[in-house]
């Protein structure tokens, strides 16, 4: 039972954890610590399943866990969705710098001629 408090507890550190997302410089620390804390959360799950865990619709504790385990899923798909957001807004960055420094790299053009096609 003392594994499953302590699976209780990391998931709801974690659940805590994910309720609000940092700003950009924040954010290397905050998914370090994530996957800490995700780290910790499998060797705890491993630990309850190879005690021979079976869930109990019954017992407060369980169903805590599955609800628990339910945001977590969600909230980590919301940091994993600004996550990439940012990146993509960053690739878009980089390409208009790119165009804005050489606006005409995407002309094609026949070895400097020009062909006038009125005639």
């Amino acid at each position: 039972m003392q594994s499953v408090e302590q699976l209780l507890q990391i998931s709801v550190r974690l659940y805590k954890m994910l309720g609000d997302i940092p700003s950009n410089e924040e954010r290397d620390e905050y998914i370090e610590q994530i996957h800490q804390l995700l780290d910790q959360r499998k060797l705890s799950i491993d630990t309850v399943v190879d005690k021979g865990f079976r869930f109990d619709e019954q017992n407060q504790m369980h169903c805590t866990l599955k609800e628990l385990d339910k945001g977590i899923l969600e909230r980590l798909t919301k940091v994993m969705d600004s996550i990439k957001r940012d990146l993509a807004n960053l690739q878009n960055a980089k390409k208009n710098e790119v165009q804005y420094y050489n606006p005409y790299a995407t002309v094609r053009v026949m070895d400097g001629m020009y062909y006038d096609k009125k005639n």
